[in-house]
């Protein structure tokens, strides 16, 4: 160990191992199996590159990107360490040469993808003295090998051709069910199994749920805005996403931003990446094929546009903030619209029950109204005997209340429709909604009809989110996302239960959205001096209407109609709910738009500001 030591210092520097490293390589010296599990910046590197040196022949390293093969080689040169890699973006003659150098015994890693190692396992690779073989960002061999790259569900092969050959895989993030796929899938040989702490105290979780996309980009340049001159990445679910997302903050929040995707060309993505890693450029709006071995330690947040796929993704993606161990800020965007999406994405996926379960973990976090961070170590098997006081939940503890009666008219309206109904629906008849396709179906004449027209619709969201996540009613994905009461929701349903729910209360910095979003302060509006007060009004209202589609550059009309205007005249809402029955009114324009003109309407008839 003395000599294992020596090396350390001699090529990396460090005068003495981090937590499990040493354990691990003695492993690996030994030529035995090994499964590692360490959380981003825990050093796994060295674990597999250490025991490379020390060993007579080439240490054989499996790599899923060509930019994680390119970072990790510079650094091994760099430090005066003989390693290649061999991929693609190569010509002809340089691969030769790589594989020559690998032959004549020359390197000490070689870099290789899962692809290549099919390409090269008849000819090129038995002639090599392979001292181990690494795995490296194995939770791919779970993740890809089933659905996107084949070649991953094939790598056994290695343990067949080389049986005497040990074998590490390494992950930064890996559950129960994935290190079982991953010992399964690589065929090793009665692995050790090292989990390190998958604790990161200096991240701060935060989740946001509920809002649409005008109040995600409010929050996200707000976010940002408090955070001036750090560097980030956005996550997003879809390619366009990303470039629309980095055009908007940069064409109109003066938020430089890049894009990242698998649709860019090579140039263009190398491009962005260096443009990041060089801090040319402090945020990136990418996919999640942005990250992984990319090694800048100054990233002091991560958003998710969008929820994850799994517990695993979202672990994996914000590890890349705060490399350095200084305090860094992740924010998740989650709506119902993002699950039905994923929820289709496992349902088609080669292991479905397997990632149904993953996504419903995910889920779970987000709706918590526990630690967020005592939550996710759970899911890795850790436990954490105290709240972190370092998430939203912890800094926000939620107030309770009896809310019994409240899931109780939720129930009975879903039971009284047959369960037929999906939660936009739901709300809309505790509301007393007039929709048209609402009354078709007769669900005007139900006894809960209107009976919680007294909350508005984001707060029958987020009791509904709870009722959910608590488990009193559930979404029946596979019959169109209808709602379906479950046994302990009819036992609270019968009386035989009461249950509590988590006090709704609009957070500071939703109201400032609100405000950024809703609110329109530009210009004092100045009604039309008459007599009549319904000429003012309307008069009032035009001005409005035109000051907010010169903001948003669209046409008055598509803010509200003539027709709209004049019903508002007509009615004279004074309230939020009053608002949602003037014609042409719908969920988004209620959102976008309410308050302001409601505000409007009251200053006109000399009535108190809104609370």
């Amino acid at each position: 160990m003395n000599e294992l030591l020596l090396l350390l210092k001699k090529f990396f520097g460090y005068t003495h191992f981090r937590p499990m490293q040493e354990e691990i390589i003695q492993r690996i010296v030994a030529g035995k199996d090994a499964l590692v599990l360490m959380p981003t910046g825990g050093g796994k590197s060295i674990c597999f590159q250490l025991p490379a040196i020390y060993l007579p022949g080439t240490a054989l390293v499996v790599s899923p990107l060509i930019a994680l093969m390119k970072d990790q080689v510079e650094g091994l040169v760099a430090n005066g360490i003989p390693a290649a890699a061999l991929n693609s973006f190569q010509s002809e003659e340089e691969q030769q040469q790589v594989k020559q150098l690998a032959i004549q015994g020359k390197l000490k890693l070689l870099y290789i993808s899962p692809e290549r190692v099919m390409a090269e396992i008849g000819w090129f690779l038995p002639r090599l003295d392979l001292s181990l073989i690494a795995i490296d960002e194995a939770h791919c061999v779970s993740h890809w090998g089933h659905d996107f790259r084949p070649e991953y569900t094939q790598l056994a092969i290695l343990k067949e051709r080389f049986p005497k050959v040990p074998i590490v895989a390494l992950t930064a993030t890996a559950d129960k069910i994935t290190r079982q796929d991953i010992q399964k899938q690589l065929h090793l040989s009665n692995p050790e199994v090292f989990i390190s702490s998958f604790d990161r105290p200096n991240l701060s979780l935060n989740v946001r749920r509920g809002l649409n996309k005008r109040e995600k980009i409010a929050a996200i340049t707000r976010f940002i805005r408090q955070r001036p001159g750090t560097s980030g990445i956005i996550y997003c679910m879809k390619r366009d996403d990303t470039t629309d997302l980095a055009t908007e903050l940069t064409n109109h929040q003066h938020i430089p931003a890049i894009a990242y995707h698998a649709g860019l060309s090579a140039k263009e993505r190398t491009n962005a990446q260096e443009d990041f890693i060089n801090d040319r450029v402090n945020v990136v709006c990418a996919t999640i094929a942005f990250g992984m071995g990319i090694d800048k330690s100054n990233v002091r947040w991560v958003i998710h546009y969008n929820m994850p796929g799994s517990i695993e993704n979202y672990y994996q993606e914000i590890g890349r903030a705060g490399r350095d161990g200084l305090r860094s800020d992740t924010l998740l965007f989650y709506s119902m619209s993002d699950l039905i999406v994923l929820r289709r994405f496992a349902e088609e996926s080669g292991q479905r029950e397997v990632n149904l379960e993953k996504l419903n973990r995910m889920q779970r976090f987000c709706e918590s109204d526990i630690c967020r961070r005592r939550v996710l170590l759970s899911y890795f098997g850790e436990e954490s005997a105290e709240d972190c006081g370092n998430c939203d939940v912890c800094r926000n503890p939620p107030e309770r209340f009896d809310g019994t009666i409240l899931i109780q008219k939720a129930l009975s309206a879903i039971a009284r429709t047959e369960e037929h109904i999906g939660l936009p629906m739901l709300i809309d008849i505790l509301r007393g909604s007039a929709r048209a396709e609402l009354r078709a179906k007769g669900y005007d004449r139900l006894k809960t009809y209107g009976v919680g027209r007294d909350l508005p619709y984001k707060v029958w969201r987020e009791y509904l989110f709870q009722m959910i996540q608590l488990g009193y009613i559930e979404v029946d994905y596979e019959a169109g996302q209808v709602l379906r009461i479950t046994p302990l929701g009819r036992r609270v349903l019968y009386g035989q239960q009461s249950a509590q729910l988590a006090l709704y209360k609009e957070s500071a910095e939703t109201s400032q959205e609100k405000a950024s979003t809703n609110g329109f302060k530009a210009k004092p509006i100045r009604p039309k001096r008459t007599t009549n007060v319904d000429d003012s009004l309307l008069d009032a209202l035009k001005q409005l209407r035109k000051q907010l589609a010169e903001r948003e550059k669209i046409p008055p009309y598509l803010v509200f109609t003539d027709a709209s205007l004049e019903d508002m005249v007509t009615q004279r809402p004074t309230t939020l709910d009053a608002f949602s029955d003037v014609h042409g009114v719908g969920q988004i324009k209620l959102d976008h738009y309410g308050r302001v003109f409601v505000s409007l309407i009251r200053f006109v008839l000399k009535l108190p500001p809104l609370p």
